[in-house]
């Protein structure tokens, strides 16, 4: 009874493990490709390759890297991209069609470095206000320790510094798989509730794992 009960929490965690991973098969990205155009395929080879080249890497590495790969794709806002005033886009949305805002470049780093084995309790999108262009801007922010000043991972600026290094950035607050904090300066200040409470957060999350795909 006890093996057969060990057996179906594996089948569980197997199922769980693939729903939420990014990763794609070749008969994936064949299909995408077929779909999509022979350079949204590529994009989508060099991301999956990334996913395995740094996965013996330390953490500073996979920060760097995924940064400067996701930095790579176009900036465009999201009523000339997706014709809406405001779209969250998966990773595989964001580089098939090699653009997107904000929001999109933190999530596809969030969602890589979560796939690499960053833990999810070290990373947060944090919502700023770019004080340079005087607008709201989201980043990924990285905590080495809870207590920590975060490293930033930003699509303006694509030197990694930390949170005390950005005076251009004023932070609001910041969230992950599951909270949802007010920040000051990057760090986690106040507790404010679950991550639930942003519904473009929850349909993303929802997307990813059914692998849905929503192109114009």
């Amino acid at each position: 009874m006890l093996f057969v009960l060990l057996i179906v929490i594996s089948c569980l965690l197997l199922l769980q493990v693939g729903a939420e991973s990014i990763r794609l098969s070749q008969a994936d990205i064949e299909k995408l490709g077929q779909k999509y155009g022979q350079r949204a395929k590529l994009r989508l080879q060099s991301w999956q390759a990334l996913l395995t080249d740094l996965a013996d890497k330390d953490e500073q590495e996979k920060l760097t890297e995924v940064n400067r790969f996701f930095n790579q794709v176009r900036f465009i806002d999201d009523i000339k991209h997706w014709k809406k005033k405001d779209y969250w886009a998966t990773p595989v949305e964001f580089l098939i069609t090699n653009g997107g805002d904000c929001e999109d470049f933190s999530i596809a780093k969030y969602y890589t470095l979560k796939e690499l084995g960053v833990p999810v309790e070290k990373m947060n999108l944090a919502y700023v206000k770019a004080l340079t262009y005087n607008q709201a801007h989201m980043v990924l922010t990285y905590y080495q320790t809870p207590g920590s000043v975060p490293l930033v991972l930003d699509n303006i600026n694509g030197q990694i510094l930390p949170a005390s290094k950005r005076p251009d950035l004023l932070h609001v607050y910041s969230f992950n798989g599951d909270k949802l904090w007010l920040s000051k300066m990057g760090r986690r200040t106040t507790l404010v509730g679950t991550s639930d409470r942003l519904k473009p957060w929850v349909k993303l999350q929802s997307r990813i794992e059914n692998k849905d795909i929503n192109l114009q």
